[in-house]
């Protein structure tokens, strides 16, 4: 239906019901669309790139406005105002402003800082199509279904100008981006420019707009601000999209005659300068590229089309297989476009961006434009070497992508995509670097990938025969030498060798030997870059560097959710790289950090020094300074370079919790001790580094009662007495003091607590300190005291107190209570302590290689006081306070302090703070003086199970530490695995499996020992081997053949459960080498092959009176890969069920298939035979089955359905089952662990497979 007669907002705005299914296709030149992000949503009509931040606004059909960021591919924020589909949106250049129109009549201006909208404006009468923002003025121009124009001031918030001329729907209208016009297009045919220049000499201030509006409201047909300055006729249906040109005086159209053109205009006339055809249905939007001569256009027939703009012929078509295209965004300032269509959008780039570039020493080559280009690091120095020859090119993707380079021969490959993949050589003449004006005929050939591996050889990989071919510097061949692996790029791996790259791995190939040097599984590798001595190798992926020895032994691997860019080696080892939009590095035990961010991406070249040398999108050498003090201090700390260390903590400024962090994990919390300012942190950091005299300090900075607490409880397990009667007397525990006082044997002090006690009125901690020392006449007294008077007769009487306990019998009369006969009582007395007075003896342990030598730094001044201190840490707390008084004399304090309690009310009870204590000698010191060695104790070591965790990935080592939680979030990652109920009794059996407990004596705590894996009494006791495991790869073996005998057995049931065991304790094995890891790959196959098929076969015997499902189900268990006997019996099964059935058919095929087999057993052969000359009398089936056994298939492990070859599926992350695609997202149902469809890294259950 022609739109001329119908509302196209309803003709073309149903949504389709197709789902997006599949990428982008290419039409005839086969190229790949560069996607850089892709969303799935509703259809979308509007899109706008933000000018400075990757940003994009997607308004939809569904009425709400999308705010993505494309580069990381997250949505940012939704806007969800508008009542209907919203049709177009667009950025303010400056402000964080956005305007959108919809087919509520309505525009609105958003604050996406305030996620709100801010105002709306009301005046088109119909469907608005688009708005943009004016790129100086405070203006917005929209254009609307109701056949005008409008332009609004949106400070004042006003209608300034209505541009009435279209007689049909206006499809669009924009200004344009430097002189004072509009374009403007029309279903009635045409399109419009219009000159708004006598708008702009107006004043645009509110009260003016409204004089205006007044004005205009008088004779809304009649305005003059704006006025028609061409009327472009030549399209044949209603024009959907009219643009400018950025620079030239070009408009290009499109239209519903399924044409696009292109006009040019002067200061008098426009006339149509070329029509570009191709497009097979209406012409949805067309712009100019806002960097190259290009024109996109794009249309309801799934396309997006690429046009020359000087030749005008088509370049290259991009085609979806559902989704019509409805509008294109190009961005202001970068090669980035934007295309909605009916399921969402995508964010593409037409061409490659990354130089091809070499560096050779100090010298770096690169391609841009059509010139070979020279730049030396050493004077920052560019010149031209010669003109790169380059063919008219009738497509895009061009240009140079890789560049290698012969520094003895000066000679120069340059591969390309011309041609499906070919490459030129060029030697560069000495004497014309500088000079460029050279250009010579390049020797040229095909091959996707060609490096130089000798002085005068070069390879060129041959992809289709798997071979490369070796050739010398006259580009002849010379050797040919086939491949290892099937190889789709190669790389330089040193003289002589190749790196070559396959979809899931890497190879080192010596040419020479025709040997496999190295081999590692990776991502798929897009570059490659060695290290300056080629002793290691950087493979960066998408989204994951891997950093390797030149064997291809793994070191680390780093995961970034950032596109990664490019990379460099420093002169320490150290890789630095970059993603979109920070500089990092990656040292070589794979920690890693952030150096600085980028406003735009980068490919660094050189990294020398603090120096960067790098290339940009453009082309052009940029030099980066940064400060690398961070990663070479943790550098200095790798590699144990304390001296490096002690000079960076002296003059540099490092800092930051990251920094502290880092240093704590890495176990060095007394350096971390000194970069601390915040007295919380340090008081946490000298805790750790069993620094008690940092710690007093803190704790008394902050003064708090939690602080006190656990300096107490740290000094207490060093033995430090003297520090833990300081932290209880701070915090007034007073029951903890006298405990300690008893367990040091303090009596005297203890008699002291006691009158404490007795001051503070405190019945209980009287009667504890009487307790403590023995003294039973003051526990009589104090019972009888509290009105206890039986409790105190039993006391005198059972201590033989008679006096008292004569008088006491006399006060109770008849409620003398009656003392047990016939038991002899015996006396409550203290223990004797262990050791009497002062502190713990400790070990005598010699200065750190940071103590003393960061004793100046940082807190420097309290340190000193200490060190005057002197004396060692004696039997009391002799703290004197200036009066003389020594801490702890209750009898001086109770001269001076409040004795009786009629002073209660001036002072509140006895305050161990009313104690002035001089800062001199206000805490107790360790013993000083200039020895060699200190006493301190012992930083604990890291517990066993925390080396183990940070030393594996392999989950089954994490279960055994009793990390369980990284153990689940391991196999989730690796496998995909969400239900961990059926590993819940392994993981329990892993942990206990791998300790063992001793008790010493029953007061003593339980001694958990470690049981390491392959440990001998020559280990050495500082190597911590990985722990011992309970399930190993052999028991697996048994429980396999178990299920085997099992299964011929008739035993489903009891087979299902030992198969289904072995599917749930992979995740938890460890094997040693790579064929090890294969063998348990093939188990995971061979098992939920028998899980599947077992599951199908015990549910057919379930059904009883479904003839056609049971035949399907045994139909299908055949096609399960079992073993030859099992193969037979399922066979003969399903050959049984489908002749009772009458499917001769179908019976015949298995009979046939079991003949195959060539059966041991004569009764198979025999019943076999029958059935098909039973079949040859009958060859039909009398119930139509769903089972093709021509077509090949997999059977759903959920639904029991084939899926044939060539239909949608997902599959189980772990167990690789197939699913039909409506089981995305459940559990598997086939090994019960893991979520049908997850991602998931692959299974890791060998130490081999990350070294």
């Amino acid at each position: 239906m022609m739109k001329h007669y119908t509302r196209p907002s309803v003709g073309r705005c149903i949504r389709s019901e197709v789902r997006f299914c599949g990428g982008l296709t290419v039409g005839e030149e086969r190229k790949k669309m560069l996607t850089k992000f892709e969303t799935k949503s509703n259809r979308v009509k509007g899109l706008s790139f933000h000018s400075k931040r990757p940003w994009i606004l997607a308004s939809l059909h569904s009425g709400v406005i999308q705010l993505w960021d494309y580069r990381m591919g997250t949505l940012i924020d939704r806007f969800d105002e508008h009542d209907g589909p919203v049709r177009g949106v667009h950025f303010h250049m400056s402000q964080p402003l956005f305007v959108s129109g919809g087919d509520d009549y309505k525009i609105k201006v958003w604050n996406y800082k305030l996620h709100r909208c801010l105002f709306t404006l009301l005046g088109h009468l119909d469907y608005i199509r688009t708005v943009q923002f004016h790129h100086e003025h405070p203006w917005i121009v929209s254009a609307s279904d109701d056949q005008t124009i409008r332009i609004w001031n949106w400070q004042s918030r006003t209608c300034i100008s209505v541009l009435t001329g279209h007689n049909h729907y206006v499809m669009c209208a924009s200004f344009h981006p430097k002189e004072d016009l509009v374009v403007s297009a029309s279903l009635d045919q045409t399109v419009r420019v219009w000159d708004i220049s006598s708008l702009k000499k107006k004043t645009a201030s509110p009260v003016d707009d409204i004089l205006r509006l007044s004005q205009m409201n008088s004779d809304l047909f009649g305005g003059v601000d704006a006025i028609v300055k061409y009327v472009l006729e030549g399209h044949d249906r209603g024009v959907n999209w009219a643009a400018f040109h950025p620079t030239l005086p070009l408009i290009v159209s499109g239209a519903d005659d399924r044409q696009v053109k292109l006009w040019r205009m002067n200061d008098t006339k426009a006339w149509e300068v070329d029509t570009l055809r191709g497009h097979m249905n209406n012409v949805s939007c067309v712009m100019f590229h806002s960097k190259q001569d290009i024109i996109i256009s794009n249309s309801e027939d799934k396309s997006i089309r690429i046009w020359d703009g000087t030749k005008r012929t088509g370049l290259q078509t991009f085609r979806r297989e559902h989704d019509r295209f409805w509008i294109l965004a190009v961005h202001p300032e970068m090669n980035v476009l934007a295309a909605g269509h009916d399921s969402g959008m995508i964010v593409f780039k037409l061409e490659r961006e990354r130089p091809a570039f070499a560096v050779s020493g100090d010298s770096l080559f690169y391609a841009k434009d059509r010139f070979l280009k020279y730049y030396d690091f050493s004077t920052q120095r560019e010149s031209q070497a010669l003109t790169i020859r380059r063919p008219g090119s009738t497509t895009l993707n061009q240009s140079p992508r890789t560049l290698s380079y012969s520094p003895t021969e000066n000679a120069v490959l340059i591969c390309s995509d011309v041609d499906g993949g070919s490459y030129e050589l060029y030697v560069i003449p000495k004497d014309s670097i500088g000079r460029g004006d050279s250009s010579q005929e390049a020797k040229k050939g095909l091959g996707s990938s060609a490096i130089f591996v000798a002085r005068n050889r070069f390879a060129v990989l041959d992809k289709g025969n798997n071979q490369v071919l070796i050739k010398n510097l006259k580009n002849e061949v010379v050797k040919k030498s086939g491949l290892p692996v099937p190889t789709d790029a190669i790389f330089y791996a040193g003289t002589g060798n190749l790196l070559c790259r396959s979809e899931d791995r890497v190879v080192i190939f010596d040419l020479q030997q025709r040997l496999v040097l190295g081999d590692l599984q990776t991502p798929f590798v897009r570059y490659v870059v060695w290290s300056n001595d080629m002793e290691s190798v950087a493979l960066l992926s998408k989204h994951t560097i891997v950093i390797a020895n030149k064997k291809l032994v793994l070191q680390c691997t780093l995961h970034e959710t950032i596109r990664v860019k490019s990379g460099a080696w420093d002169d320490n080892g150290v890789f630095i790289y970059t993603t979109l939009n920070h500089i990092k590095y990656c040292l070589p035990n794979g920690d890693s950090g952030i150096i600085r961010t980028l406003d735009v991406p980068i490919y660094m070249t050189k990294v020398s020094g603090n120096t960067i040398f790098c290339l940009d999108r453009d082309g052009k050498t940029k030099t980066i300074v940064i400060d690398a003090t961070e990663y070479i201090f943790k550098l200095s700390l790798l590699w144990k370079r304390y001296d490096h260390v002690m000079s960076m903590i002296r003059n540099s400024q490092l800092c930051g919790e990251a920094m502290i962090a880092y240093l704590q994990q890495k176990g060095f919390p007394e350096v971390a001790l000194h970069f601390v300012k915040d007295e919380k942190t340090r008081f946490k950091l000298a805790l750790e580094s069993g620094n008690i005299q940092i710690a007093v300090a803190s704790a008394k900075e902050i003064d708090d009662k939690d602080h006190w607490y656990r300096l107490g409880v740290e000094a207490l397990r060093q033995g430090n007495a003297g520090i833990v009667e300081y932290a209880y007397q701070r915090t007034k525990n007073f029951e903890r003091l006298s405990f300690l006082y008893l367990i040091n044997g303090n009596l005297e002090k203890l008699s002291k607590m006691l009158k404490i006690a007795e001051v503070k009125n405190d019945v209980m901690g009287q009667f504890h300190n009487a307790l403590y020392l023995g003294d039973i006449q003051e526990r009589v007294k104090i019972l009888e005291n509290a009105g206890h008077l039986p409790l105190a007769y039993i006391t005198a009487s059972v201590h033989g107190l008679k006096d008292v306990a004569e008088r006491l019998a006399s006060e109770l009369g008849d409620d003398v209570p009656p003392l047990p006969e016939g038991k002899e009582p015996s006396l409550l007395m203290p223990p004797a302590p262990v050791t009497c007075g002062g502190d713990w003896p400790l070990l005598r342990v010699m200065k750190g290689i940071f103590d003393g030598g960061l004793d100046s730094i940082g807190r420097g001044a309290v340190d000193e006081e200490e060190e005057d201190a002197g004396g060692d840490w004696g039997e009391d707390l002799d703290v004197v306070d200036v009066d003389g008084l020594q801490n702890g004399d209750v009898t001086e304090i109770l001269e001076y302090g409040e004795v009786a309690e009629e002073n209660e009310e001036e002072e509140g009870g006895w305050d161990l703070e009313d104690l002035e204590l001089p800062p001199e000698v206000d805490t107790p010191k360790a013993s000083g003086g200039a020895r060699s060695s200190i006493f301190v104790a012992p930083t604990p070591g890291m517990p066993v199970s925390q080396i183990w965790i940070q030393k594996s990935s392999l989950a089954a080592e994490h279960a055994a530490a009793g990390n369980f939680d990284t153990a689940m979030r391991l196999l989730s990652r690796q496998l995909g695995i969400r239900n961990f109920a059926p590993l819940k009794s392994m993981f329990l059996d892993l942990h206990t499996g791998s300790h063992s407990y001793l008790r010493a004596f029953s007061s003593a705590p339980v001694v958990s020992l470690a049981i390491e894996r392959g440990w001998n009494e020559s280990a050495s006791p500082n190597v911590r081997c990985p722990p011992a495991l309970v399930f190993n790869f052999s028991q697996l073996d048994e429980k396999l053949k178990a299920g085997y005998k099992a299964t011929t057995a008739g035993k489903l049931t009891e087979a299902l459960r030992l198969f289904l065991g072995i599917l749930h304790t992979i995740p938890l094995i460890v094997v040693e080498s790579r064929r090890e890891v294969d063998e348990v790959k093939e188990l995971i196959i061979i098992s939920k092959e028998y899980v599947l098929g077992l599951q199908m076969e015990i549910k057919r015997r379930e059904i009883k009176d479904d003839m056609v499902r049971q035949q399907e189900l045994a139909a299908y268990f055949t096609h399960c890969n079992l073993q030859t006997p099992h193969l037979r019996l399922a066979l003969q099964t399903a050959m049984i069920v489908c002749s009772r059935a009458k499917n001769w058919a179908t019976a015949s095929n298995f009979a046939r298939r079991l003949l195959e087999t060539n059966p041991t057993n004569e009764n198979q052969a025999k019943m076999a035979r029958q059935v098909l000359q039973a079949a040859e009398r009958n060859m039909t089936d009398a119930a139509q089955l769903n089972y093709d056994f021509r077509n090949p298939f997999v059977t759903c492990g959920a639904t029991y359905v084939p899926i044939y070859s060539g239909q949608k599926g997902v599959s189980c992350p772990y167990c690789t089952a197939r699913f039909v695609p409506s089981q995305e997202g459940q559990l598997c149902t086939v090994c019960d662990l893991a979520v049908v469809g997850a991602d998931a890294s692959g299974l890791l259950c060998s130490p081999s497979q990350i070294r």
